[in-house]
């Protein structure tokens, strides 16, 4: 009896032991791979540029004639335009820089007259004449450049001119959601400087990190003309400066702390497009590129293996590339096997809660190379939209989100405020 039941004991132990090496050897290895993600927008200052212009032929805007251009602004953004003072040689009208301030310091509008920051200025290449319709154009060149200078009272030629504000009156309207309209009037008619203005440009800067990043795009006071400005203050042609502006001009945007999750299954852990933010924590990394929440919900799901929040070690959120300096990368190891697959989330940086992603079924882990292709820059649908970059309510611009509930839908190019690059001129995932 004794010897059966140690020879069942001992047959059962073998079995259990087969059984085990059997489970084991189908079990697939595990093998390493690093992921990386890098911001690689090559990124512009100016959020914004255009042009102004008067109605007639040619289209300069005479005495008691208005023109007007809309634009979207974020807080601490300036408005900086020029335009010539038609009947000179050289002169122009231009804000002081960095330009006119939009919000006051508790980000509510400002609007109305904003004349006052509005100044004249003498480009330094012509020789200067007596104010009027019988000024010759383009008159005599300076023997050599000078800096540009704030023409204020007379000019150094002892030509008499009244205040910039006296000639030219500008105001600012508030259409609300961070959009403005501004007003410029000729109300030179009648004065001593009676003048046309001529076609001008426009634009703003971005601001990062509470700088603006190009403060004087325009002109510097106390150095020479540059980049086209003489063409507006000889001959009022902004279409030289329009066209370097235009080169200074589009995307600028951080991308936030990287959300990365290796998980078995059918389905994206957090997110399907088409339905409502679950409430897990992705409105936080959609709005203010916080990945914390949302990394704590999944490590508590079935089928989540493991949830990393990568982060730069230098500024925590990558920033893209500026003036020829690469932007911000993070790298994580990752034990992956076959089956498994791999989602990741990052905040569009500048934007009031669009996000970029993989979606769908996401990637096969034991895929490698670059994966860029795969991602999509989504909407979270749970704050409105603004300009991004120029949303007085956008987060990382010192903003407060303006809720809205929507499904989760792709961020169509262009997007009713702008046309954004190629995801993948924006963000670069590779594993290997």
């Amino acid at each position: 009896m004794k010897y059966n039941l140690l020879k069942t004991c001992t047959l059962f132990a073998s079995v259990l032991s087969l059984a085990a090496c059997k489970k084991d050897n189908d079990m697939p290895p595990a093998q390493s791979e690093t992921i990386t993600i890098e911001n690689v927008l090559d990124s512009k200052p100016l959020v914004e540029t255009g042009t102004f212009q008067g109605t007639g032929t040619p289209p300069v805007i005479l005495p008691g004639q208005s023109t007007t251009f809309t634009f979207s602004a974020a807080k601490n953004q300036r408005l900086t335009f020029a335009t010539m003072y038609g009947w000179s040689n050289d002169l122009f009208f231009a804000p002081a820089n960095p330009g006119i301030k939009l919000y006051n310091d508790d980000g509510s509008p400002i609007t109305g007259d904003v004349s006052a920051q509005i100044k004249l200025w003498d480009n330094g290449t012509r020789v200067n004449q007596k104010p009027g319709s019988t000024v010759v154009h383009p008159g005599t060149a300076e023997s050599a450049a000078k800096n540009i200078k704030e023409v204020s009272g007379t000019d150094d030629y002892g030509n008499s001119y009244l205040a910039a504000s006296q000639l030219m009156q500008v105001s600012l309207a508030y259409n609300g959601n961070s959009v403005f309209t501004v007003t410029i009037t000729n109300k030179s008619g009648g004065t001593a400087n009676e003048t046309p203005f001529s076609p001008g440009v426009w634009t703003l800067s971005y601001v990062a990190g509470g700088n603006l990043l190009l403060p004087e795009p325009v002109y510097s006071v106390g150095k020479v003309s540059a980049n086209g400005l003489t063409n507006i203050a000889e001959m009022g042609d902004n279409s030289v400066l329009n066209t370097y502006l235009m080169g200074k001009t589009g995307i600028f945007t951080p991308l936030s702390p990287v959300l990365v999750v290796v998980y078995n299954g059918q389905q994206n852990p957090f997110f399907m497009a088409g339905e409502n933010d679950r409430g897990e924590g992705l409105k936080d990394l959609a709005q203010k590129g916080n990945a914390d929440i949302l990394a704590a919900a999944l490590k508590t799901k079935s089928g989540v293996k493991a949830v990393y929040v990568l982060k730069e070690a230098t500024n925590t959120v990558l920033l893209p590339r500026t003036d020829g300096a690469n932007g911000g990368k993070v790298s994580q190891m990752l034990s992956v096997v076959k089956g498994d697959r791999i989602a990741i989330a990052t905040m569009y940086g500048f934007s009031n809660d669009w996000f970029f992603a993989t979606s769908g079924n996401d990637w096969d882990a034991t895929q490698k190379g670059d994966l860029s292709s795969a991602i999509s820059l989504w909407d979270d649908g749970t704050a409105i939209n603004q300009f991004p970059g120029a949303g007085i309510t956008q987060f990382n611009l010192a903003g407060t989100p303006l809720t809205e509930s929507k499904a989760i839908q792709a961020v169509p190019n262009p997007n009713g405020f702008t046309t954004l690059p190629a995801i993948s001129n924006i963000i670069k995932v590779t594993i290997q």
